[in-house]
């Protein structure tokens, strides 16, 4: 297959971390019902992202998130890349989100049966590639109801 030109990327992704991105996107949604972060910084060293959610998360619950996000890792789910075009996504991917000059063909990313959504970032081949998910801290704003999740991935 011809290599695919999409827009422009203006960041240089750490593929662990950015795959554990998108595994704590979908673990959010399935465990506070939440939308995908809004407000993601991923690094090599530190990541941390935003949720909005109905309540402030406790103990058990981030001990939760951290399991389950282990549990994914652990089970070495493969990493495939399908092309669809703009007009024809698949329903539950949400076009909202792609930028307005966003190409006509764009590249949904695969994690097992566990997540789907557009992306045009490096990723790892499988779960296993990212290492272990060690969540480092969270914070809680009660007035926006944000809870930020502060994690690394470790090799």
């Amino acid at each position: 297959m011809e290599e695919q030109i999409f827009n422009t990327h203006n960041k240089e992704e750490f593929p662990p971390a950015h795959t554990a991105e998108h595994l704590l996107n979908q673990t959010m949604v399935q465990l506070f019902g939440c939308e995908r972060s809004h407000n993601a910084h991923i690094e090599r060293k530190k990541s941390k992202m935003t949720f909005i959610v109905d309540h402030k998360p406790d103990r058990k619950e981030e001990r939760l998130i951290a399991d389950r996000m282990n549990e994914l890792i652990s089970a070495d789910l493969p990493v495939t890349f399908e092309y669809v075009s703009r007009d024809n996504m698949p329903d539950d991917i949400r076009a909202d989100r792609l930028p307005a000059d966003a190409s006509d063909t764009i590249r949904l990313v695969r994690i097992g049966d566990y997540d789907v959504c557009p992306c045009i970032g490096k990723h790892v081949r499988s779960t296993s590639q990212i290492g272990r998910f060690e969540l480092l801290g969270t914070n809680w704003d009660e007035p926006t109801h944000s809870f930020r999740i502060r994690f690394k991935v470790v090799q």
